[in-house]
């Protein structure tokens, strides 16, 4: 311990002279503690010295023992290397005897073989002298096996010898073999009831011979039997289209006549099967001649018989003798296209459908060496002959596409344009029945071709499907135009009658119908179609198409219906608001207005998917919002009794609005649709506002209230309270001076609205909102004016009507007005 703890210490155990006369005793118990100390460090010492003398002992142990161990291993590593010395001269005589042996043994093993092979190769001579075939096969593989023991002595003279003597005889044999097999076919196996055993013995001789001996005989064999087919049909009479069926009846009359005698050869040889891929591949290039040397287009039913008759061939091959072929699901694939579409949801309208590709055909054009191969190999039939077709078959997409156009004006001359009562679907039937007429047309092309063709009929889908959608397009109602029309004011206006909404909503089904149906289509054909032409199946164009009928269907219902209010807007603009004495129920033109939506919202709701009834209700209320705020400014003159009036009249057309959804029985957006709504609506509120505001704060309240409004509308303000000319230019004047609004906020995006509209504003709700950087006090101040200038009469149901809940009872706005 430091001084002063040993200082603290001291005096802690002495605090008096009376208790120094403990400093003995102490000092006693200290010395003894350190004795007792220096003892146990004196016996670690001693105990620390006799472990590393002892360390030190075992560790020279240990040195020395390693070094007994290293020298008996080197003496046994010497003794190791004289026993291998010893060992070796034991045995390096029995080594030379054993080399010795096993060259004995192979000299004799090969001379043995020697001896087997000369005498082999005379008997085989003699064989294929007199002919004997079996004999000779069995001595051909004997021959074969004892030539690969001596591929070692290919350069001795002998060896040498043998092996030419050996393949003369070889060709010997194969000529005998040709020479026979020509002899086949021409009436001699009638005659000579042992040529076919011989020819079939002869078979064997072949397989033994080389690969190659094989493909030749079975290619001149082939061949041979197709010299007659060549010149039977590539005379004038039957090198026609219409004779093609006569090739294939040909052919297989042929293969029926002499079943029994090819049986002759092998299995393994598959001459049937080699045979119709020589007789396709001639069939193939005579019709090509045929097809590309004609003076005029081929006849539509010629050419597609033909080209049926040789699919039905291809078909018949395919199944007889196997190999990579397709499968004709299509039919059921096909049938599927628009089953269901009459009750799907319009939300999948712009599904991208994920692109299928079918396994891969064979290229029938394509000339490999699999073309010779064991059926089952991957050789594909179909296409081999008909894929000749294909260039020539545009005349067929024509009369198809002629066909459908004829069909499309068909049945839209017949068409009703309405739907059958009890029906679950309001689709148009002409929708319904261009895709059936459309189904059959993929059948037929299906069942004819997969490539090019097919893709180019579908090309005629598309064009066919864009002329229906400009067919329902041209059947909805046009705006009026014309003198006539531009001098009633009714020019661009669409009047729709409760018949005429019907099929607008019967046409945006049709076109939704037709844009989900394209798409099945164009996966249908994706999955059928050769894959490489399989990225360009695309409908989107087509969808794009029946998309823009649901839009402009869609806005013409909405023009429709703002037709209709014309006579309520005018009613309102006639009501005499600037001698209004007291405030009543609210006026006629909104009973028109609720009267109108009753009668066409449940119906159009009922028709319309929810989707696009929420759409057709967006674009109504961004219509009828901003068209009814600009009606205010058509009205002559507007008293404050009035402005209460009308702003009681704008509550009643925003909860008309706002209960739409439920008379269309469809509110699955509705919250949404208030919003937008309320805010179309409170614009209106604003402007009616501001013209209760008294003359001195009106400018403030029209700044506050519409920051974006304009000179011109502010000066249509003031004439609507009234003011004369004179009294106006003053508070104009004033009004540019300090701008005519408070700030100047971003302007927004512009909106393509019949009238320009005004941003929402809620004084009360939100002051803040408004965009201007004056304080609080100064825009509840400017709100004062407004309400001392109510009349005591409306003040209650004016402030019923514009405030919320929260502010009705003790508010800042409800303060200012008792103030």
């Amino acid at each position: 311990m430091d001084k002063s703890s040993a200082l603290e210490y001291i005096n802690q155990m002495f605090p008096t002279e009376a208790s120094l006369s403990g400093v003995e005793p102490l000092m006693q118990k200290i010395h003894s503690e350190i004795r007792r100390v220096d003892a146990g460090i004196l016996a670690a010492v001693r105990q620390q010295s006799n472990s590393g003398t002892k360390a030190k002992e075992d560790l020279a142990a240990a040195t020395r023992a390693v070094k007994e161990l290293m020298y008996k291993i080197r003496e046994i590593k010497t003794k190791a290397e004289q026993s291998e010395t010893m060992v070796q001269e034991i045995c390096r005589d029995i080594k030379k005897l054993d080399f010795a042996k096993k060259h004995i043994t192979t000299t004799i093993t090969a001379l043995h073989r020697l001896t087997m092979l000369v005498s082999a190769v005379e008997q085989l001579q003699v064989m294929a002298s007199k002919r004997q075939y079996k004999e000779a096969a069995a001595q051909l593989e004997a021959v074969n096996q004892l030539c690969s023991h001596f591929e070692a002595y290919r350069d001795v003279p002998k060896i040498t010898e043998l092996r030419e003597k050996f393949k003369n005889i070889k060709q010997i044999l194969k000529s005998h073999v040709f020479s026979d097999f020509s002899s086949l076919g021409t009436g001699k196996e009638s005659e000579e009831s042992n040529l076919l055993q011989q020819l079939s013995e002869a078979c064997l001789v072949v397989d033994a011979l080389e690969a190659s001996v094989r493909e030749e005989l079975v290619n001149n064999f082939c061949s041979r039997e197709l010299t007659s087919y060549e010149q039977i049909f590539e005379g004038a009479e039957l090198a026609k289209l219409d004779k093609t069926e006569r090739r294939y009846a040909w052919i297989k009359r042929r293969m029926r006549t002499n079943e029994e005698i090819w049986t002759i050869f092998p299995s393994s040889w598959h001459v049937s099967y080699r045979l119709c891929i020589q007789f396709c591949k001639k069939t193939r290039k005579q019709l090509e001649d045929i097809l590309n040397y004609q003076k005029e287009k081929p006849d539509v039913g010629t050419l597609l018989l033909a080209l049926q008759r040789t699919l039905e061939f291809e078909d018949e091959l395919a199944e007889k003798f196997g190999g990579g072929t397709r499968g004709r699901e299509v039919a059921n694939e096909i049938e599927e296209i628009g089953r269901e579409n009459t009750t799907q949801n319009a939300s999948d309208i712009r599904k991208k459908y994920e692109k299928k590709f079918a396994a891969h055909q064979g290229n029938a054009t394509e000339e490999k060496d699999k073309e010779l191969s064991v059926p089952g190999a991957g050789f594909n039939f179909r296409g081999i002959i008909s894929s000749c077709f294909e260039p020539h078959l545009t005349v067929y997409t024509e009369l198809e596409e002629k066909t459908l156009m004829e069909n499309l004006e068909k049945l839209v001359q017949e068409e009703t344009w309405d739907v059958e009562e009890g029906s679950q679907s309001s689709v148009l039937s002409s929708s319904m029945q261009l895709f059936l007429i459309i189904k059959r047309s993929l059948k037929r092309c299906s069942a004819l071709t997969k490539n090019q063709t097919l893709f180019n009929l579908f090309k005629v889908f598309q064009r066919v499907l864009k002329a229906y959608a400009t067919k329902l397009f041209a059947r909805l109602p046009k705006g009026g135009t014309g003198i006539v029309a531009a001098a009633t004011g009714m020019d661009g206006q669409i009047k729709t009658s409760d018949r005429d909404e019907r099929v607008i909503c019967y046409i945006v089904n049709s076109a939704e119908y037709c844009t989900n149906t394209s798409g099945e289509l164009a996966e249908s054909v994706s999955k059928i179609i050769d894959s490489q032409l399989a990225d360009g199946v695309d409908m989107s164009e087509v969808q794009d198409e029946f998309s823009a009928v649901i839009t402009r269907a869609l806005v013409t219902l909405v023009q429709g219906l703002e037709t209709k209010f014309d006579n309520e807007m005018a009613a309102m603009t006639r009501v005499p608001w600037g001698t209004l004495e007291s405030v009543g129920d609210q006026s006629e033109y909104v009973n028109g207005i609720n009267m109108i939506l009753a009668s066409s919202i449940p119906i159009l709701g009922s028709l319309l998917s929810p989707i696009y009834f929420q759409f057709f209700l967006d674009k109504l209320a961004s219509s009828l919002g901003p068209r009814f705020y600009a009606n205010i400014f058509k009205c002559k003159q507007i008293s404050e009794t009035g402005a209460q009036q009308m702003l009681l009249d704008t509550q009643a057309v925003k909860t008309i609005l706002l209960d739409i959804p439920s008379l269309g029985h469809q509110t699955s957006r509705a919250a949404s649709y208030a919003k937008f709504v309320s805010r179309e609506m409170s614009k209106a509120e604003a402007l009616l506002k501001v013209i209760l505001s008294p003359i001195d704060s009106v400018a403030d309240t029209y700044r506050a209230l519409l920051p974006e409004g304009t000179p011109m509308e502010f000066q249509r303000i003031l004439e609507l309270k009234g003011l004369k000319k004179a009294d106006q230019q003053s508070i104009l004047e004033d009004f540019n001076k300090h701008g005519p609004g408070i700030t100047k906020p971003s302007a927004p995006p512009p909106v393509a609205t019949p009238v320009p509209t005004a941003p929402t504003v809620s004084l009360i709700q939100n002051p803040t909102s408004v965009g201007f950087l004056a304080p609080r006090e100064d825009v509840l101040t400017r709100a004062a004016a407004l309400g001392r200038g109510a009349a005591t009469t409306g003040f209650k149901r004016f402030l019923a009507l514009t405030e919320a809940a929260k502010d009705r009872k003790d508010g800042p706005f409800r303060k200012l007005f008792n103030a």
